[in-house]
């Protein structure tokens, strides 16, 4: 991972990422959990700034710290990085889920990945959380201007294909439409799509929200190859969503991932 790791920090400093809200004295996350040892990932948009700081925007420190930062690695400028640096940071990806994870987000999401054998939690069967966008913005991103999304994305858009053609990982999982989207354009594939009955959501006050599911192979993204096939599937429901996505709902997207990943590897 130093390699691809190396390549973001640069970026930090970029005139492409000048007016992005990045947070800048918080490092890249290449990973959460090691990516090394997952066949399993799933994928965001871009680290939450929680993830730094505290609900009243306050570095997170000590048991409380997820990942580096300047200030804990003792640096006035990422220029400064060095082979130790670069350890420590990895170190702290690969070792999130055993420290201080940020539970309330991805305990949800960890039950639709123990559909495809594996989790965030248990060692045995790791997977792996990985962004389109490895910098944490200072607002979430749909409240970023439309710019700054479309800068990161030309800045960044490439960083999953250098971690994913580096790593063991067999099995993307997207959790929301957005993420669907958003990959589907920096990729530069278009993945199949199926409704889904019992994903349906239902509103009192309106029409229910459909469930869709995307599911499709990829040997190379963003035109770089992989060197080889990764099974691709996922949802329109953020498992997140203040939107009330149901048990049930969640159980139904579990059981279809169990199902079309179990087909893919034969």
């Amino acid at each position: 991972m130093y390699s691809p790791l190396t390549t973001l920090i640069d970026r930090l400093d970029s005139s492409a990422l000048s007016t992005t809200n990045i947070i800048r004295w918080s490092c890249p996350v290449p990973s959460f959990g090691d990516l090394s040892r997952s066949r399993v990932a799933t994928l965001g948009l871009n680290p939450s700034n929680r993830e730094f700081v505290d609900e009243l925007g306050k570095e997170l420190e000590g048991a409380s710290r997820r990942f580096h930062t300047l200030g804990s690695l003792r640096l006035k400028s990422w220029a400064d990085v060095d082979s130790r640096h670069l350890q420590l940071i990895v170190n702290s990806c690969a070792n999130y889920f055993t420290g201080n994870p940020y539970d309330r987000w991805f305990r949800k999401l960890d039950q639709v990945v123990q559909g495809a054998g594996a989790s965030y939690y248990d060692g045995r069967s790791m997977a792996c959380h990985l962004d389109l966008i490895p910098y944490a913005t200072d607002r979430k991103w749909m409240e970023l201007k439309s710019r700054q999304r479309s800068a990161l994305m030309s800045a960044a858009g490439d960083t999953l294909a250098l971690l994913l053609s580096a790593s063991p990982v067999r099995t993307l999982i997207l959790n929301g439409r957005s993420v669907v989207e958003n990959f589907q354009d920096v990729a530069g594939v278009r993945l199949e799509q199926l409704e889904m009955d019992g994903w349906s959501l239902r509103r009192e006050s309106s029409a229910n929200v459909r469930g869709m599911a995307y599911f499709g192979t990829v040997d190379a993204l963003s035109g770089i190859p992989l060197g080889h096939d990764i099974c691709v599937l996922g949802f329109n429901h953020n498992i997140q969503s203040s939107f009330g996505v149901t048990s049930e709902a969640i159980c139904s997207i579990k059981s279809w991932i169990s199902q079309a990943s179990g087909r893919a590897a034969l």
